[in-house]
């Protein structure tokens, strides 16, 4: 049964090796996160235990059995009981529910762990999977989200009051 555990350091191979075997998965759905994030992925995976340590944001990897990451789920930009959520799954897990079941239990621990009260994410309108995933964890359409948001793909936020079951 996957585990979903709070990132941490030891967690860095694991999840590059993720991120490298779903590149192209990935890139066909949302922006590509260029080379660059590949060169200086160390730091980038520090950067985020930094930022989970000082409370602005909480990340998250979904690990199968064996030891490998089957997804990433991330809370970030906490403002005022307020976050972004935003999340991956890898190609071999993804169309087995794997991303609604993890996004739900993120929503829990979001409001008990992290003491927040909203969601917020955003997809392209190309990406109807996350937008399936999305609203099964009762997020709902608040409005267009622009290029900028999205890697220069234009799509909607999706919003999910924490006090709400779904």
């Amino acid at each position: 049964m996957p585990e979903l555990q709070q990132l941490h350091a030891s967690h860095a191979p694991t999840v590059l090796a993720f991120e490298l075997a779903n590149r192209a998965y990935f890139a066909a759905s949302v922006s590509d996160r260029g080379d660059e994030f590949f060169d200086h992925f160390t730091d980038r995976h520090s950067a985020l235990l930094a930022e989970q340590e000082a409370g602005t944001g909480a990340f998250y990897v979904l690990v199968d059995e064996d030891g490998s990451v089957l997804g990433r789920f991330n809370l970030y930009g906490f403002t005022d009981g307020t976050a972004e959520l935003g999340y991956r799954v890898a190609e071999h897990a993804a169309g087995r529910g794997v991303a609604t079941a993890t996004v739900r239990e993120l929503c829990r621990l979001a409001a008990a762990r992290h003491g927040l009260r909203v969601l917020r994410a955003a997809t392209s309108r190309d990406n109807v999977a996350s937008q399936k995933v999305l609203a099964k964890a009762g997020f709902v359409p608040v409005g267009p989200a622009g290029p900028a948001d999205l890697g220069g793909k234009p799509g909607t936020w999706y919003q999910r009051d924490l006090a709400l079951q779904p």
